[in-house]
């Protein structure tokens, strides 16, 4: 498969929402635990449009608007006729003292603290900032962010963010925006499977941004969520297909699993993966970044990149042949469910 191919998010929005087989993540370029010069995020977005990736998704959260502000300077440089763009709401960015900046794991930060909102006076207020900050008019998708338990740190947090969502109008405003026309479609952002389940009684979504829970470690969305999207043609965006590292470098000192470092268990089951890939001749990185297309849900998969090399790799990941053997030996091994789809193939 090729990282310029092309997609649509799901046959059900007024307006088609184009995707690319790869798209392009921007927390890194927030400045994710370390400060990127302006010219390599610039270089990197470049090299990513060069390379036919035409999908680019932000967050006012991701270096509270630094992201967001690199995006528009490209954005503006792109055709966005061809371009999908896609933000999130959740999160005001407000103007506070120096010792109040929100701590997130963001580093050479605007003097902004976040202030959570999914009311539909902060859904308006959002989207208009974003727009601001991203001094460029056309957002196609708009994502509820975090919603999750995982950001909140509780399931108590978590229902509460739901309903404050429902209940205080953060819905009708996104649907409002969408029958406007103002955007082309709308889903949530999160690190969860089972919010988004749980939206999916609740509204009319078109799509979802689903951060590290369906990759070569972990299939559980399998049970019902993946089902679920595929039988009301909802189309998932995969982020962190490398479960924030681990897959990526393999079990190696310091990986990293869900944004801390892997517990031994975690260790343990991508040695065993990793051998299986070696066995086969095939790099494990580029068998995660493969693995999440082979579900017919799965629309684009979103690695993230910080300068130009980063984007090369990613797309030339995608090119890689897979041995069939590969999948099978997986499946056989128990390390990767048996109902899990496989990409073209395998």
């Amino acid at each position: 498969m090729k990282a310029h191919d092309a997609v649509v998010l799901n046959a059900r929005t007024k307006t088609p929402v184009n995707l690319t087989r790869m798209g392009f993540g921007g927390a890194p370029l927030g400045n994710l635990y370390r400060k990127i010069l302006d010219e390599d995020a610039q270089a990197a977005l470049q090299a990513a449009y060069d390379a036919g990736i035409r999908y680019f998704d932000t967050a006012p959260q991701y270096g509270l608007g630094r992201s967001e502000g690199r995006f528009g300077q490209a954005l503006n440089r792109f055709d966005d006729a061809q371009v999908t763009l896609s933000t999130k709401i959740g999160r005001l960015l407000v103007d506070c003292a120096a010792n109040e900046v929100t701590p997130e794991a963001f580093v050479d930060v605007p003097q902004k603290r976040i202030v959570f909102d999914y009311s539909y006076d902060g859904v308006m207020r959002s989207f208009e900032a974003s727009k601001a900050r991203l001094g460029y008019d056309k957002i196609d998708v708009l994502l509820i962010h975090d919603v999750d338990v995982f950001s909140h740190g509780s399931q108590e947090i978590s229902d509460a963010k739901v309903r404050e969502l429902f209940d205080a109008g953060g819905y009708r405003a996104l649907s409002e925006l969408r029958a406007s026309g103002d955007i082309a479609a709308i889903g949530a952002g999160v690190n969860e499977w089972e919010v988004c389940e749980r939206l999916l009684g609740l509204g009319d979504f078109d799509g979802f941004l689903l951060a590290g829970r369906y990759t070569l470690l972990e299939q559980e969305a399998l049970t019902s969520f993946l089902p679920l999207c595929v039988e009301r043609d909802v189309g998932i965006i995969l982020g962190g297909p490398y479960n924030s590292g681990i897959l990526a470098t393999g079990p190696v000192l310091g990986a990293k699993y869900n944004y801390e470092d892997a517990p031994q268990d975690i260790l343990d089951r991508v040695t065993k993966i990793e051998a299986v890939c070696n066995a086969h001749g095939t790099k494990l990185i580029a068998a995660a970044l493969q693995f999440v297309l082979g579900h017919p849900a799965v629309k684009t998969v979103i690695p993230g990149a910080v300068n130009s090399a980063e984007v090369a790799a990613n797309v030339s990941l995608l090119e890689v042949p897979i041995p069939a053997g590969l999948w099978s030996d997986l499946r056989a091994e128990g390390l990767i469910r048996s109902d899990a789809p496989l990409p073209k193939g395998g």
